[in-house]
């Protein structure tokens, strides 16, 4: 589903220029997107689209997800990614 080019914009959306996030978000990007089904990719994709303050309130615990799709998807990364 992603090509290439498109699975580049996505590696290139995940540098945040915040340090707490790009540390959860490239390496996910390089070990754990590629392994998610077609839908959970889009999911990732949407879940990059959000603004910074709510991605690291959502990370960090300082917030709950209201969307509960969204909210999976963080619980993934963070069963993922160690940090």
């Amino acid at each position: 589903m992603f090509d290439k080019k498109r699975y580049g914009r996505l590696k290139w959306a995940c540098r945040r220029g915040m340090l707490e996030l790009d540390v959860l978000f490239i390496p996910f990007a390089e070990t754990g997107f590629l392994q998610l089904s077609d839908e959970e990719q889009l999911i990732f994709e949407r879940l990059l689209t959000f603004d910074d303050p709510d991605l690291y309130a959502w990370f960090m615990g300082h917030q709950a997800c209201n969307d509960p799709v969204i909210k999976g998807m963080i619980e993934h990364i963070l069963s993922r990614v160690k940090v």
